[in-house]
């Protein structure tokens, strides 16, 4: 018999929003590492009107309680564009925080799976927070460590809890670093030379008077270096018009950088400085006086890490030398402005555990992966 003082409750006001924000802060409570979120911008990510998100999928947030006190979360998603890409009946979940308690952890995703078969899924996939294009899975590996920007953090017990339900591994991903940021090796240089020199290559950073043209020109070679990765799904004109917004307000222009062969768009890279940085002890608010801390923070310090959250290169050079080139060429550029500003780091993340060319493009730049992260399904 279930214990009736856990219930399962599905948000559907402030109130709910608010304490859906607050179970990982009880959670981490005792680890140095867990960077809270700013709850202004959660807020924003989980509103139907600011988060493009939803123009194409709906979603039901569920909090769990124990005697009136929150102590789990989850949400269940239904994305028509996903659904558009991939017709496998998979339904996603997300926001996946919990006590170490298997009747908790199993009302959750029980209120998930019911939400989600309801719309007509048979399997059950995530998390995804809320989308692939957003924070996905469940840190396994690399606990020591505190979280790059946009990436989750988690308790070692969630890989148990969930496995319990009877979620396997879906897929893998991997999140590298380098503390290493000083010029490539000899013989990389070399080819890059070799490339530069054919004038059939050139390589500019990001025009930030050009923005939202320079993010068309980033997002159509996105979606079609990653038509093919799974998991895929496009960005929005929306969600590219937030994302130029975000850019405008994080990055100078050599944070990013678009390759061409023969004037033709076909490789980039995107850096953004570790905000977690900067957010490190605000305890999720900026108000009433962390804002000032942070623009002091933003005004007199540089970051000392960045993360690389998307690079690609065009489809029709991936299976070639040109396209390791094309690759080592994006990396180079922007490696060489973070040296000069003083970067001491850089993650590079997140790459499929399977997507072999691209870690060995990473590795050969002295890159080693020190996080894993998790994405689990199951039949429902």
């Amino acid at each position: 018999m279930a214990n009736a003082s856990l219930v399962v409750k599905p948000v559907q006001d402030k109130s709910g929003i608010n304490d859906f924000l607050k179970v990982p802060f009880a959670i981490y409570a005792n680890d140095p590492l867990w960077v809270a979120p700013l709850f202004l911008e959660r807020k924003d990510h989980l509103s139907l009107k600011k988060n493009p998100y939803f123009q194409h999928a709906d979603a039901q947030l569920f909090v769990a309680y124990r005697n009136g006190k929150p102590v789990g979360r989850i949400s269940a998603q239904d994305d028509r564009l996903r659904k558009k890409y991939h017709k496998d009946g998979v339904g996603q979940f997300g926001f996946f925080e919990c006590d170490d308690d298997g009747e908790v952890s199993a009302a959750l995703f029980g209120a998930a799976a019911e939400w989600l078969r309801a719309r007509g899924f048979s399997k059950m996939q995530g998390p995804f927070s809320f989308s692939i294009n957003d924070e996905i899975g469940v840190l396994v590996e690399g606990f020591d460590t505190s979280p790059n920007m946009m990436m989750g953090h988690a308790v070692p017990y969630y890989d148990r809890l969930i496995k319990a339900q009877g979620f396997e591994k879906a897929k893998d991903l991997l999140a590298y670093f380098t503390d290493n940021l000083k010029p490539l090796s000899p013989v990389l240089l070399r080819i890059l030379k070799r490339a530069a020199a054919s004038n059939q290559v050139t390589v500019r950073p990001l025009e930030l008077k050009n923005l939202k043209t320079e993010i068309k020109i980033i997002m159509q070679l996105f979606n079609d270096a990653w038509s093919q990765n799974w998991g895929f799904v496009p960005f929005t004109d929306a969600e590219l018009a937030k994302l130029a917004g975000d850019l405008k307000l994080l990055v100078t222009g050599d944070f990013c950088a678009i390759a061409y062969v023969n004037g033709e768009p076909a490789a980039f890279t995107v850096t953004l400085p570790n905000l977690n940085e900067w957010i490190t002890g605000f305890n999720g608010s900026i108000l009433p006086f962390n804002w000032v801390k942070l623009a002091a923070r933003v005004l007199a310090k540089k970051p000392t890490t960045v993360r690389m959250p998307l690079m690609g290169v065009a489809k029709k050079y991936q299976d070639g030398a040109l396209g390791s080139t094309l690759a080592l060429m994006v990396i180079d550029a922007i490696r060489e402005a973070h040296i000069k500003r003083g970067v001491k780091g850089c993650e590079m993340s997140w790459i499929l555990e399977d997507n072999m060319p691209v870690r060995h493009i990473i590795e050969s730049v002295g890159a080693r992966a020190y996080k894993t992260y998790r994405v689990y399904e199951k039949a429902i």
